[in-house]
């Protein structure tokens, strides 16, 4: 159990102390994607559900959760954000919409979970604005992206 970062030396699940760290430039991307049916689609692209402007309302949605993530996952850190967005687009081949995030901070810590929970809030969003009209829709492909900074550098999904 040693190997692992969030886990004390008796089991018991701890906060990774991440003081000793310097600070760096730090950013990390996702995505997720949500299928729907070709109707509710439309409806959404159109802005004509009667909850609002699902992509608007999602995007904002996205971004609060960034910013509130330690509230959501118990060991994560709270991080000052100096950027985090959403990107939302719809692909009408896969009859859905991709959603798209990142997050940066210039901290000891990294922003992987600031900028996926994003991504599932956002997703999360559009399908409670929506389902009166579809409920079978499909959340997949939550995933991280890219990640720069810190002592392990970068990474990229292939």
């Amino acid at each position: 159990m040693s190997d692992l970062t969030h886990v004390d030396p008796t089991g018991r699940a701890r906060m990774v102390d991440v003081g000793a760290k310097p600070e760096t430039a730090r950013t990390a991307s996702a995505e997720g994607f949500i299928s729907m049916g070709a109707e509710t689609l439309d409806a959404i692209a159109s802005n004509t559900l009667s909850k609002g402007d699902v992509i608007a309302t999602a995007r904002i949605a996205g971004v609060m959760a960034a910013k509130r993530t330690s509230d959501l996952i118990p060991l994560c850190h709270p991080i000052a954000l100096t950027d985090a967005g959403v990107d939302i687009e719809a692909d009408r081949t896969l009859s859905g919409i991709r959603v798209t995030a990142w997050a940066s901070t210039q901290g000891r810590t990294g922003v992987e979970m600031e900028a996926l929970t994003a991504v599932s809030v956002a997703l999360l969003t559009i399908y409670d604005m929506a389902k009166a009209i579809d409920r079978g829709m499909q959340i997949s492909g939550v995933r991280l992206t890219e990640k720069r900074g810190g002592t392990r550098g970068d990474w990229k999904r292939d």
